[in-house]
């Protein structure tokens, strides 16, 4: 390997394996390791129990390993084993690992043949292994048994893939011999995520069971279906030797006979069997490591740096001391004060970057949410002058009048005042929610709830409490603004118009609006929903809304214009989402019942939220777009016929009404925010930061409070742990010589001269240069040498000279003798 610290280096990809294992997403390093994929009954078990020398894998029939096993072996003088959810048990009867095993699988897939992705770690210590990590995987399967799913060979193949994708993992393709290679599902699989084949070792099991007169040998030659790194063949126990209790010693031994005696493998069996398997894996893993150096170095780096902080308020952290206690919840109040503000006032460094929220939200609730409510109580106007008609009437009584009753203009005025209380409470409502929500999700608060549940609980429970208080003060409050605009009608207010200057003033507004008319109100992508099938279906477009019109263009360029929709007479409706669309819809449609958009009498937009389409809204009703009005038409017995008089009269209230309600409506918009503010916003942030503490040290004992949860303590143990581990890592990797002698990689496979079948093989090309076949006592060249140029033969597992296979037998002729 060329120096000690690469030898330390698998040892240590265990160890973090089990700590990345305990925390699960907390360090999510891709760890150089060894998959191995293959079919329901390769052999896969087998050859992991060659490895270690011992019976310890479930057997049977179906899919057998349902979990993945992370096997991690480690050579020692002594032998046993471990499981990471067993710390501290030791293993020495294999059979116990077997049934420990089982156990595990069906505790958390049950006994009905299911799988799981979650991993059963187990490291073996044994004299007879070397350091090695594999992950068995379970067998692909194509029909299900039992109570498996019936997309259970779906869920196995993403189980592989999750592990066979990463470009740290790799891939040991089983393939028994006995089948067709092509069809071989674990070889398809590699070569999906691998195409080139810098991942992927190929292993051929069950080469005795090949039936009379075939063989195996163009496969591990690697020239049926090249594999960069080649093939290894090796020969298991069969059924009846494992149930008669053949030693595997003695397995390993037959193995080795196999390959000297047959006589298409006698040539090559220095580079068969289970052992030279073993010494490759090794060698591969080292070296894959080695390559993988600087990304992993990187990693790791990384990931100390963002615990770095964490571990060092870990190290001196005492869990039952006092002052501490005090200390920190001190700090977490006085940390919670000062995001719930900045949450609320808006700061830059905790930017919601995909929904409004805190304070931003509130905003919007006071200057859209609540003009948009204030605007949906706008009465019809025929049920407005119905009303005024009949105050008129039943003001005069018995007598005619002969001039407009100022009664009736107060009554209906007082009518409308009472309205606004509805919108005005709602208001109070949303800012309320918004409120909690912004307490609950405050960043320190999130804190709270991970790691001191009681804490958390108390402080929810006071805030909460206290807001709620705050509520019943400021809808008072609220209530008393709409009452006090009851008590007084002020008819000398400098705003309020008569009769004959409200007409002046309407032919003034109508002026100033023709001049803002190309003033741009809002921007945005809309859908139009209502486009036929035909034409298209439903399509997005880029909108732009003015005080004049609504265009929408081809994009956000605004340079294809594709329609201008005059305002004149539109209004708004809601229209019920249907359970097909995931998006909110509503429409425009013109009030003379006219098309409004080529043959359609509605225009349905579409948005993604509800949010979006109120804010949608209230900007059309900034331009003057009103939703419309569900009124029922009620027949009364007593309808009369209007004389002039009265209608001049109903005209002239109904113009003062309005005036006068702009006013009150001004003022309520510019109160209700300034109200909550003082009453509920103001208040809360200082009773946060000015006395939550005390009721959190008058609520009860402070150090229970500061009880951390189970979980939290783990976290800590966990942090240390993996600091620690991710520290050594570091440290070991730094002591590695990037001068490291390492076997190259294979050049890619030349298959350009490889004929057909095993019986019409071709021969190479002649070459002066082309390797010759070793007599007995020649000399293999000096391991690590650069292979031959123009070297026409196949590629071994790695592409060493002293290890690479021989040139291809010509046809017909014998194969040459086994030194002995």
């Amino acid at each position: 390997m060329g120096n000690r610290g690469m030898e330390d280096l698998i040892p240590l990809v265990n160890k973090l394996q089990d700590a990345f294992s305990s925390i699960g997403q907390a360090c999510n390093l891709d760890l150089p390791q060894i998959a191995v994929v293959g079919g329901q009954s390769a052999g896969k078990s087998s050859v992991l129990e060659n490895f270690v020398g011992r019976d310890f894998l479930p057997r049977g029939s179906g899919i057998v390993t349902r979990r993945p096993l992370v096997l991690q072996l480690i050579s020692a003088t002594a032998e046993w084993a471990e499981f990471l959810h067993c710390k501290g048990k030791k293993f020495t009867d294999f059979d116990e690992v077997r049934q420990e095993i089982e156990a595990e699988t069906d505790r958390v897939t049950g006994a009905n043949k299911g799988i799981s992705p979650v991993p059963i770690n187990l490291r073996v210590y044994s004299p007879h292994v070397l350091n090695l990590t594999l992950i068995d995987l379970p067998g692909i399967t194509k029909v299900p048994v039992g109570d498996q799913p019936a997309d259970i060979e779906q869920q196995i193949r993403e189980m592989i893939m999750q592990f066979i994708t990463r470009e740290s993992c790799l891939i040991l393709a089983v393939t028994p011999a006995n089948t067709d290679l092509a069809n071989s599902d674990a070889l398809k699989l590699s070569k999906d995520v691998d195409p080139q084949g810098l991942r992927t070792i190929g292993v051929i099991t069950k080469l005795d069971l090949m039936d009379e007169g075939t063989d195996a040998r163009d496969v591990l030659e690697n020239k049926l279906l090249p594999l960069r790194r080649g093939y290894i063949g090796v020969v298991n126990r069969s059924q009846k030797d494992i149930d008669g209790k053949k030693d595997i010693k003695a397995a390993l031994e037959a193995e080795r006979k196999f390959f000297f005696s047959h006589a298409s493998y006698r040539h090559m069996a220095e580079k068969m069997g289970t052992p030279r398997l073993q010494r490759v894996l090794n060698e591969q893993l080292t070296n894959h490591i080695r390559d993988t150096l600087p990304a992993f170095r990187s990693k790791l780096q990384s990931q100390l740096l963002a615990l770095d902080k964490e571990a060092e308020e870990y190290r001196g952290y005492r869990p039952d001391d006092p002052s501490r206690k005090t200390k920190q919840l001190l700090q977490m109040v006085q940390q919670f004060s000062v995001d719930f503000e900045k949450r609320i006032e808006g700061s830059g460094d905790q930017v919601d970057t995909v929904e409004l929220s805190g304070g931003a939200k509130i905003n919007r609730i006071f200057h859209e949410r609540f003009p948009f409510e204030l605007v949906k109580m706008e009465c019809d106007e025929k049920e407005m002058r119905r009303e005024i008609s009949y105050a008129i009437k039943n003001i005069h009584g018995i007598r005619t009048g002969l001039f407009t009753p100022d009664m009736a203009f107060e009554a209906i005025v007082k009518k409308q005042v009472i309205k606004l209380k509805q919108p005005c409470v709602k208001c109070v409502d949303m800012v309320i929610q918004e409120l909690i929500n912004t307490m609950l999700f405050t960043i320190c608060f999130l804190l709270l709830l991970e790691c001191f549940p009681m804490l958390r609980e108390e402080t929810e429970r006071i805030v909460t409490s206290h807001i709620r208080d705050r509520e019943s003060r400021a809808k008072d409050q609220v209530l008393l603004l709409i009452d006090i605009q009851l008590s007084y009608i002020n008819t000398n207010h400098e705003d309020f118009i008569g009769f004959a200057n409200a007409q002046q003033r309407s032919s003034q507004t109508n002026k100033s609006q023709s001049s803002a008319g190309n003033q741009v109100i809002r921007k945005g992508w809309l859908t139009i929903n209502n486009i036929s099938i035909m034409k298209g279906g439903a399509k997005e477009y880029w909108f732009v809304l003015t005080a004049e019109s609504l265009s929408w263009f081809k994009d956000d360029e605004e340079k294809e214009k594709k329609y201008m929709l005059p305002l004149d007479n539109l209004k708004v409706r809601d229209v019920e989402k249907s359970f097909m669309s995931s998006k909110h819809i509503f429409c425009i449609f013109n009030t003379e019942s006219r098309n409004v958009y080529k043959d359609n009498r509605t225009l349905e937009l579409a948005c993604d939220s509800q949010d979006d389409v109120d804010s949608w809204k209230s900007s059309l009703l900034r331009a003057g777009v009103y939703p419309e009005k569900t009124t029922t038409t009620t027949t009364t017995s007593d309808n009369f016929s209007m004389d002039p008089q009265l209608e001049r009269k109903v005209e002239t209230i109904r113009n003062l009404v309005d005036s006068y309600m702009a006013i009150v409506n001004k003022c309520i918009r510019d109160l209700m925010p300034k109200t909550i503010m003082h009453l509920m916003i103001n208040n809360v942030k200082d009773f946060i930061n000015a006395e939550l503490l005390a009721q959190l040290y008058s609520a009860g004992d402070q150090n229970a409070l500061m009880d951390e949860s189970q979980e939290q303590a783990q976290r800590r143990d966990e942090v240390l742990r993996t600091h620690q581990a991710l520290k050594e890592a570091l440290a070991i990797i730094g002591d590695i010589s990037t001068s490291t002698i390492t076997v190259p990689m294979p050049p890619p496979v030349d298959t350009s001269w490889v004929g057909g079948s095993s019986g019409g093989r071709r021969s190479p090309p002649p070459s002066p240069t082309a390797p010759r076949r070793m007599s007995s006592g020649q000399r293999p060249a000096p391991r690590g040498a650069p292979p031959p140029p123009n070297r026409p033969g196949p590629l071994g597992p790695f592409n060493n000279t002293a290890d690479s296979p021989q040139a291809p037998s010509r046809p017909n002729r014998a194969p040459p003798s086994i030194p002995r």
